[in-house]
């Protein structure tokens, strides 16, 4: 019986999928459990904030292996962005980022390549105690691809989890294509105030899809892609010269698509503040909406991340807690991040949100 169930399970996430990828539903953007450490997928006025020149940036994410196997989800990207002085304390950003996604039985596969800027106004405050307004705009390209071949439609499915291939799709009739390309532009804000070297906060808002681009498959058909609003905010608090937390929440709002993710690591330092080495463990928690239910917890997310100069690690597993996890296990995902920086000189007294 319990196989049986779970049988059920697995051919109905298979059934959503199929309906959810190939027919008039709009999909939804990637999401990073660590969306601090990819700032620039999460917000395009996040280019070049930072407290050295130079920043490139790798993800990966691997989601629900333990239910859909080789199948499962595989999101990675990467980035790089780079900081020009402007007169005293101002900044130009500019960069540039990749990313790839890859999921489930059909293949669903994105592919985005975007180019990035932003300007960092000094509104007030002095060389240690300041505040800033960012205005950032990205720009991009995106490449869509699915295998149609490998599709299940509802149709041929019994409620036992029984599939019949030969059984009509009640999809006759109408014609797919199988990859499709679209430009997608997005805006964002952010505020942050450097209260002095060891304590910060900011806050961010964006707006992706300004021009919902058509995602349709099918042919003759429009779906715009929803536009997706951002607003994350955090921050560091400093208790002594050796711990502090850094606390964090993001909000997406994409179409019927709501989710939050909040929490805080406690970072300890090694060494002087400057030589940046320190290690961190965080928890978090995300809530999402649900087709049911108003509001669900999605998972519980444990979260470590090491510091050693210009390098950052940053590891995180997501505990799966809605109502899949009888499926999952309660296995949800795991992420790598990677951050590298290059300082060079920086005499400006300017500093910044570490990311």
């Amino acid at each position: 019986m319990e196989y049986n169930a779970l049988r059920a399970i697995k051919s109905g996430l298979m059934i959503l999928a199929v309906s959810f990828l190939a027919n008039t539903v709009r999909s939804q953007d990637i999401h990073f459990s660590q969306f601090y450490m990819s700032p620039l997928t999460l917000n395009p006025a996040m280019t070049g904030v930072m407290n050295c020149n130079n920043r490139f940036i790798a993800n990966y994410r691997n989601q629900w292996a333990s239910v859909l196997k080789s199948n499962a989800y595989n999101t990675y990207a990467v980035s790089y962005d780079h900081k020009v002085p402007v007169g005293q304390y101002d900044n130009f950003g500019i960069g540039g980022s990749f990313y790839g996604d890859v999921a489930g039985q059909l293949n669903f596969g994105t592919m985005k390549a975007a180019v990035s800027g932003s300007f960092s106004k000094k509104m007030f405050g002095n060389r240690r105690n300041s505040h800033y307004m960012v205005a950032g705009t990205s720009l991009g390209y995106a490449f869509r691809t699915i295998d149609f071949t490998q599709a299940r439609w509802g149709l041929q499915h019994d409620n036992n989890g029984g599939f019949d291939p030969t059984l009509p799709t009640g999809e006759e009739g109408k014609l797919y294509q199988d990859n499709l390309s679209f430009v997608d532009l997005n805006v964002g804000l952010l505020w942050f105030s450097v209260l002095n070297k060891d304590n910060n906060v900011y806050l961010g808002v964006a707006y992706d899809h300004l021009n919902q681009p058509n995602i349709a498959f099918e042919e003759g058909t429009t779906i715009p892609l929803y536009g997706k609003y951002t607003i994350h905010a955090g921050g560091e608090i400093n208790f002594n010269r050796q711990y502090s937390i850094l606390p964090g929440i993001v909000l997406l709002s994409q179409g019927p698509s709501f989710e939050v993710n909040g929490g805080t690591s406690l970072r300890f330092l090694f060494g002087p503040r400057d030589a940046q080495q320190s290690v961190q463990f965080g928890l978090w928690a995300r809530l999402a909406n649900h087709y049911e239910k108003s509001i669900l917890m999605d998972a519980i997310i444990l979260s470590t991340r090491f510091d050693y100069n210009q390098f950052g690690l940053g590891f995180s597993y997501d505990i799966n807690t809605s109502p899949l996890h009888q499926a999952s296990g309660s296995n949800g995902s795991f992420e790598f991040s990677l951050i590298y920086k290059l300082c060079g000189a920086e005499n400006r007294g300017v500093y910044c949100p570490e990311f």
